[in-house]
């Protein structure tokens, strides 16, 4: 009894320790920068840090456009008031008499005289 009690104690550890070589194996496999997760997450690694100062730039340029936007806002505010203003005083400029309609003006361009004229076929 005592001879199977060791034959199954044995053959137990060995396969306790098969399990752990199998184990090990893995880890390495797991853990291996070229085709395992170690690359994989060097990967990622090196992604967030792109995004970050993607991320970074992005930011200084919003910051940018917004300090530029509410400058010219503030301006176009300013146009706004100054052509307020204009509307306001010309509404108080007295209105002239009717007067009589005018007669529209046709411009004709004479040739000129150093130019030569074309014959027509």
């Amino acid at each position: 009894m005592e001879l199977i009690a060791d034959i199954l104690l044995g053959a137990g550890a060995i396969a306790a320790g098969a399990y752990c070589l199998v184990l090990s194996r893995r880890l390495k496999a797991f853990n291996r920068l070229e085709t395992g997760m170690g690359g994989a997450i060097a990967v990622l690694s090196a992604q967030v840090d792109d995004m970050t100062k993607a991320l970074e730039s992005a930011r200084g340029a919003a910051n940018d456009s917004s300090r530029s936007l509410g400058a010219v806002t503030e301006r176009a505010e300013h146009a706004a008031g100054r052509l307020e203003l204009m509307l306001a005083t010309l509404h108080d400029l007295p209105e002239t008499g009717e007067s009589a309609p005018r007669r529209m003006r046709v411009l004709r361009r004479r040739d000129r005289p150093d130019q030569p004229m074309e014959a027509a076929e």
